[in-house]
């Protein structure tokens, strides 16, 4: 008989499709930024304030659903995760006026990634532990094919469909896939018979969150957030600005997402050898350049170089936070510390691409929030210098 496949690899597939379903769609909300604007006489800053909406929630629902994971298991709330994404998504393509789009769309898509995402990623972490930063940069390298795919998909169906029936489109398609692949998550290798159940060692969350560590970690992704997000809401509108067409634009988005998924894929198993926390400052560092291309880009060319630069250090940074707060605080309740560091991320997201919007409705120009973006990265890089090395 042959040897069993190792279920960890299953799950880590789980994760990444849950990622794909969960942020591709979200990600493609750049895309439908001008026909929201269109139909509903509507700024750029008011219509940005639908994904942040979104994006406040998913991040800090993870305070919740960490949590409810370690008690009740990933797998559950992960489905569950998938049916809101997709009941959002549908309900936004019915929607009547803008405030009905941020209900349907900031709850359903929201609540739902909130719902799914950090269960989904501390699951992975259970599975393994040295090659913790292969497999976290595999499970959220969805993210990053989601946005190279999502977006072109979005674009496509918004002009074959129309807003509403491309969303509608997604709606759907989110709900059946997400839930499928969510059924395969389990929480632990003896839920599969994989072997004895894994000592989970560390600390409780109440000790984790007093922690001088588990502060600076906080306060740098606190700060680095509020102008990450950035780029996905606002990245599409700044090239039609610039002459760029509509397809191209969305390209654009794509690229991010294809620089998210070498970041993700590569840069995984570059940190497990360098230092997980040395290659987290280097990734706060690399997002700040990259913004910093962006300030002075205006050309396609230049545009798509930045995209996939950004995208490099941003999917860097994403695969990399599950793993190092495993590396400071265990695993014992990982799902729990992950949600609770992930409110800092939701506060810079409500608030970074909608102050964006509402800057350039006041200036016309994008050269403001955009030097900021990259000015709060730094920041973040020199906060995340002190965290020192785990315990």
């Amino acid at each position: 008989m042959g040897s069993r496949v190792f279920y960890g690899w299953v799950v880590v597939a789980a994760a990444f499709a849950v990622c794909f379903v969960g942020f591709g769609c979200a990600y493609t909300f750049s895309a439908f930024v001008p026909a929201l604007q269109r139909d509903f006489a509507a700024s750029r800053g008011s219509v940005s304030l639908v994904f942040s909406l979104a994006g406040f929630l998913y991040f800090a629902l993870g305070v919740v659903s960490g949590p409810l994971a370690d008690r009740w298991g990933a797998r559950r709330l992960a489905m569950l995760g998938m049916l809101l994404v997709g009941a959002g998504l549908a309900l936004a393509g019915v929607a009547r006026s803008l405030h009905a789009v941020y209900a349907a769309y900031g709850l359903g898509v929201g609540l739902g990634i909130g719902c799914a995402y950090v269960p989904a990623l501390g699951a992975v972490q259970r599975w393994f532990v040295t090659r913790r930063g292969v497999a976290s940069g595999l499970a959220v390298s969805g993210i990053g094919v989601g946005t190279l795919v999502m977006p072109p998909l979005a674009t496509a169906l918004i002009d074959a469909l129309g807003w509403r029936g491309a969303y509608l489109a997604l709606g759907c398609g989110a709900a059946v896939a997400g839930i499928g692949m969510a059924a395969l998550i389990a929480d632990d290798p003896v839920d599969k018979d994989m072997g004895p159940a894994r000592v989970h060692a560390g600390m409780l969350l109440r000790e984790a969150v007093r922690s001088r560590q588990f502060a600076l970690l906080y306060a740098a992704c606190l700060v680095c957030s509020f102008g990450v997000f950035v780029p996905f809401v606002h990245l599409v509108p700044y090239a039609l600005d610039h002459g760029i067409g509509q397809k191209d634009a969305a390209y654009l988005l794509g690229s991010i997402g294809i620089g998210s998924t070498l970041g993700r894929f590569f840069l995984g198993g570059l940190a497990d050898r360098v230092g997980r926390l040395a290659f987290l400052l280097a990734m706060f560092a690399g997002m700040a350049a990259a913004l910093a291309v962006w300030a002075v880009s205006t050309g396609f060319l230049a545009l798509a170089g930045f995209a996939l630069l950004f995208g490099l250090f941003y999917g860097g940074w994403v695969a990399i936070m599950p793993p190092v707060v495993t590396d400071l605080f265990g695993n014992r309740q990982v799902g729990s510390i992950i949600g609770v560091l992930y409110t800092s991320v939701a506060v810079g997201t409500l608030l970074g691409p909608t102050a964006a919007g509402y800057l350039f409705d006041a200036s016309g120009s994008y050269t403001v929030p955009i030097v900021a973006s990259a000015a709060v990265n730094v920041a973040a890089a020199g906060i995340a210098a002190l965290v020192g090395r785990p315990a």
